[in-house]
């Protein structure tokens, strides 16, 4: 599965639908990630790290920072409930930030459950102001069902995250620092977007409309996760 460019992720959770009655054939992506970088030596880590999607050599350790809280009343990851962790229940997102030439950037959105991908405009800049006036007006345009809550990383964009929260009643939860595997998702999402927004890209040159066609055109590419369904088709099946 490496050498078909599977995450050891997708391998962990391929291995466990495809041998759904034996508790022998399951395997964590971490013990996959184990064993390349630390079991692994000399060329057989290289020949074996290379199909990892960044094919690096080295991997840092997935430690848990101390949380510090630089705007005030923020909700860890680790505060989020079961049922907002286990992609069991709609309408729960994570966001970050896409960044390109002159530190202009469009905001990314991705539902946990369906993969539906939205993409923000942010014309004024990526203050925090511009930001919680964006995500608001687009979170604002989903279903009541949809905004239940939403995941981002520690940057400073997020300063205004409690009057995010009381304009929409939306929970934000902040991963904790250098984590953005917490938010992978997202983080997946935002590599396909380079497809797109290769880097070194003028951000603000894209309106409204054509971030909402980029969007449109991920929404419905057949997902392997989502048992090859589209995420638009998989956001009309839980509004149904």
């Amino acid at each position: 599965m490496l050498q078909k460019r599977y995450s050891p992720e997708q391998i962990s959770k391929t291995v466990e639908r495809e041998y759904p009655e034996s508790a022998e054939m399951r395997v964590s992506h971490e013990a996959i990630y184990r064993s390349l970088y630390i079991q692994g030596r000399g060329s057989l880590r290289r020949t074996l790290a290379r199909y990892l999607r960044r094919g690096k050599s080295m991997r840092s350790p997935r430690t848990r920072p101390r949380l510090v809280d630089r705007f005030g009343s923020m909700l860890s990851i680790s505060q989020r409930p079961p049922e907002e962790s286990d992609r069991a229940v709609p309408g729960h997102w994570e966001g970050d930030l896409l960044v390109g030439k002159h530190q202009s950037a469009i905001a990314t959105l991705v539902e946990r459950k369906t993969r539906f991908v939205m993409l923000v405009a942010l014309p004024n800049g990526k203050d925090a102001e511009s930001v919680r006036t964006a995500l608001t007006k687009k979170i604002l345009q989903l279903p009541e069902e949809l905004r239940r809550s939403l995941t981002w990383d520690r940057g400073t964009e997020m300063a205004q995250h409690a009057r995010f929260s009381v304009d929409t009643n939306v929970k934000v939860y902040f991963c904790d620092p250098h984590s953005p595997w917490q938010r992978g998702t997202n983080e997946n999402t935002n590599g396909l977007l380079r497809q797109y927004f290769p880097k070194g890209t003028d951000l603000r040159l894209f309106t409204q409309d054509e971030l909402d066609g980029v969007a449109a055109e991920l929404n419905d590419r057949p997902r392997q996760t989502l048992g090859w369904m589209r995420p638009s088709e998989a956001l009309a099946q839980v509004l149904r």
